[in-house]
């Protein structure tokens, strides 16, 4: 398969559905997306479309607020660290089979923020004992808490 850059919807649509296809036959990752979401595919996906072509292409069709759904799903079953890495491990591979180019650098590195972002706040929520980890920089270097 010849890799090309991320120009257009249909590559992230290309993008999504083969992501979540990997995702949907993962050992991981799966049974949370196939059994305890039980998600609805013909409409996560468009959603998905949405989100990735705003953070990619600035389409803008994305207006919703992404950690809800998370911390609704947190509540049916502990989203943990080892989830989240596995979640990047197959976006990664998937941009890396299909995408070349700054576009495809820039997805990578978005998904990178979501994981730890995510892996973050639920592990907060999940082992609120842990505490705050003093190593997280502020998100505004520069002005205080």
């Amino acid at each position: 398969m010849k890799k090309r850059e991320i120009a257009n919807t249909e590559d992230i649509m290309e993008l999504v559905n083969s992501f979540y296809d990997k995702v949907k036959a993962d050992d991981v990752i799966g049974f949370i997306f196939n059994d305890v979401a039980k998600v609805d595919w013909s409409r996560h996906l468009p959603v998905m479309y949405d989100f990735w072509g705003s953070l990619l292409l600035g389409s803008g069709s994305y207006g919703r607020n992404v950690m809800d759904p998370h911390f609704k799903l947190n509540k049916l079953i502990p989203l943990e660290p080892v989830f989240f890495e596995r979640w990047l491990q197959l976006f990664e591979a998937t941009v890396n089979e299909r995408f070349t180019g700054e576009k495809a650098t820039q997805a990578i590195s978005r998904a990178r923020s979501i994981k730890g972002i995510m892996s973050f706040k639920m592990d907060q929520i999940n082992h609120p004992e842990k505490g705050t980890d003093k190593n997280i920089p502020l998100v505004n270097p520069g002005h205080q808490q």
